[in-house]
């Protein structure tokens, strides 16, 4: 198999590499766009399917054909029911079963199963359709102005409001008998009302069980309360023989999580007891248990015996998905290695990732973001500038595009190694990742430029780098101009007097008042010495005639200086 291309962008982005992004911002709004174009299309072709009746692919493509999105049962019957299920139409659907039973029409129990599954997923509302325009109500709710802006996550569903004397209840309440199934539907959905439905115990089944732990968290407040309910849900699983799986002893030591100090003790003794049984944790499974003992700024810091252990079962084993939180592992475990600082650790997490394809289970794009932002942090931070280097070859732009932080970092290990030779190179690649609008960044990389004096070569480099950051700050690119601070004319003046460019310097130095700004005593004095070595007497007097206009202190000293190095005329004195 071929190796990945580090050059190389992302697959989803090869049809046309005029629009391939180059920095996050870019990257993301690439995405959305090409999945706001397949939703447009979607709809597009489910509002008018007269215009797309036949179907010319062989074999038979069904994403390319009109899906069926409105209802084409109008009498009161139990398939007219199923018809509004599969179609998602809530409202509908009950509305239809209300009829039935008004007409006393019997409604078999695997549609009325169907019936109570659609209502809990959707909280007894309507579900926004995929593709379709947002309503004026939907973008005005509170609930959207929360969500916006942010990934949905699974607290969100536990955190759903549900009416007084809903949907749901009702239609339970209505049944003849109810099955397994019912108490399932009811309590995976309506988990915030654990405390009033957990009597319905003698009909559970795994599934309810493992949301009642889930939400275990929610009804207790107690650290201690908590883990006793736990463990009196897991006794009532073993009295009525109730076979616990993986996503069982996952939702116990998710829900440890949140139960303070008793989490260390009793993650280690549920890893184990879920072992005995014979299953094989998860990476979520390890996520927890660590949670239990990692938090971040936590005294633990420098102990990383438990996660070495971790990784030593892991090692070179690949994995597939077997719970949501799965994608989490290794961001995580990539904390806990930064929080360390154990670059050996870091490696060992990398080369699981690299295994099989366990890549996939980083998550989507802002996870692989995290992960790897935290792995480039503790390269830069513990490893050598080649080997920093190596790795930023390897991770971008193919597998990682590096923030502001991310960039900072890596002109502090140039700055640990003495290797700001390279600073020109990584302003180039900072322009390339979009953050040459980032004052700080720039900021500090002049001041690594302008700190100490370098060969001649490598001045004239940075000379001409602060060309170029001058053209960015006065926004000759087409983009936004930056605000001139006082240090980043300083830094760039200092950086062109060094470089013999007396000419450009001067009017950099020019445009301190332009802008408002004062020059510091440094580069006044750097630049009577250079008017010194030049044999620029004109140059110097001007000089001193400007540090008077600026009003700075140094201006008498500087007067004496030029009177005593240079050869003036009556005029000029």
């Amino acid at each position: 198999t071929e190796a990945i291309d580090p050059t190389a962008y992302k697959y989803q982005f090869q049809d046309d590499p005029y629009l391939a992004p180059r920095t996050s911002a870019e990257f993301k709004l690439f995405s959305l766009s090409q999945e706001s174009g397949r939703s447009a299309a979607k709809y597009f072709i489910n509002s008018n399917p007269k215009f797309f009746t036949k179907d010319f692919a062989e074999p038979h493509i069904p994403c390319l054909m009109p899906e069926k999105v409105s209802l084409l049962l109008e009498e009161v019957s139990e398939e007219a029911l199923k018809e509004r299920i599969s179609l998602r139409k809530v409202k509908a659907a009950v509305d239809m079963y209300d009829q039935l039973l008004q007409a006393g029409t019997g409604v078999s129990m695997e549609t009325t199963h169907d019936l109570l599954d659609l209502i809990c997923l959707y909280s007894d509302r309507e579900p926004v359709q995929e593709g379709g325009p947002e309503t004026e109500d939907v973008q005005d709710s509170e609930e959207a102005n929360r969500s916006k802006g942010r990934i949905r996550r699974a607290s969100d569903f536990l955190k759903t409001i549900w009416r007084e004397n809903n949907n749901a209840e009702r239609i339970f309440n209505l049944l003849p008998e109810r099955d397994t199934h019912c108490y399932s539907a009811l309590i995976r959905g309506m988990i915030r009302s654990m405390s009033k439905i957990s009597a319905v115990s003698s009909a559970a089944d795994v599934r309810i069980f493992n949301a009642l732990i889930s939400g275990a968290p929610e009804v207790r407040e107690k650290y201690n309360e908590r883990w006793d309910l736990i463990a009196e849900l897991l006794n009532q699983m073993n009295q009525q023989k109730v076979q616990p799986n993986l996503l069982t002893f996952n939702s116990v030591l998710k829900a440890l999580r949140r139960c303070g100090s008793l989490a260390r003790t009793q993650a280690l003794h549920t890893l184990s007891e879920m072992k005995a049984l014979g299953i094989a944790p998860s990476l979520a499974s390890f996520d927890h248990t660590l949670a239990a003992f990692y938090k971040a700024a936590s005294p633990t810091q420098g102990q990383t015996d438990l996660l070495q252990e971790v990784m030593s079962e892991l090692a070179g084993s690949s994995f597939t998905c077997q719970d949501p939180d799965d994608v989490l592992f290794f961001s995580n475990v990539m904390r806990i290695c930064l929080d360390n600082k154990d670059i050996e650790l870091a490696y060992r997490v990398q080369s699981l990732v690299e295994a099989g394809e366990n890549w996939r289970l980083l998550g989507d794009s802002h996870q692989q973001t995290i992960y790897y932002g935290r792995f480039f942090s503790l390269l830069c931070m513990m490893e050598h500038i080649d080997v920093v280097l190596k790795w930023y070859r390897k991770l971008i732009p193919s597998l990682y595009y590096p923030n502001v932080q991310g960039m900072r970092d890596l002109l502090q290990a140039l700055d640990t190694d003495s290797r700001l030779d390279l600073l020109p190179t990584i302003w180039k690649d900072i322009q390339l990742l979009g953050h040459a609008n980032k004052s700080e960044l720039i900021e500090e990389l002049l001041a690594l430029m302008a700190r100490e004096t370098h060969s001649p070569e490598v001045q004239e480099s940075f000379a001409v780098c602060a060309l170029d950051v001058k053209s960015v700050f006065n926004g000759d690119r087409g983009t936004l101009s930056l605000e001139w601070s006082t240090s980043a004319l300083c830094h760039i003046t200092s950086l062109l007097l060094r470089a013999k460019r007396t000419q450009e310097a001067w009017e950099m130095l020019q445009l301190f008042k332009a802008k408002n700004r004062v020059p510091s005593e440094e580069l006044m004095n750097e630049f009577l010495l250079e008017c010194h070595a030049a044999g620029a007497p004109d140059r110097a007097v001007e000089l001193v005639q400007l540090s008077a206009a600026f009003c700075l202190p140094a201006t008498p000293r500087l007067a004496q200086q030029t009177l005593k190095d240079f050869d003036l005329t009556d005029e000029q004195r």
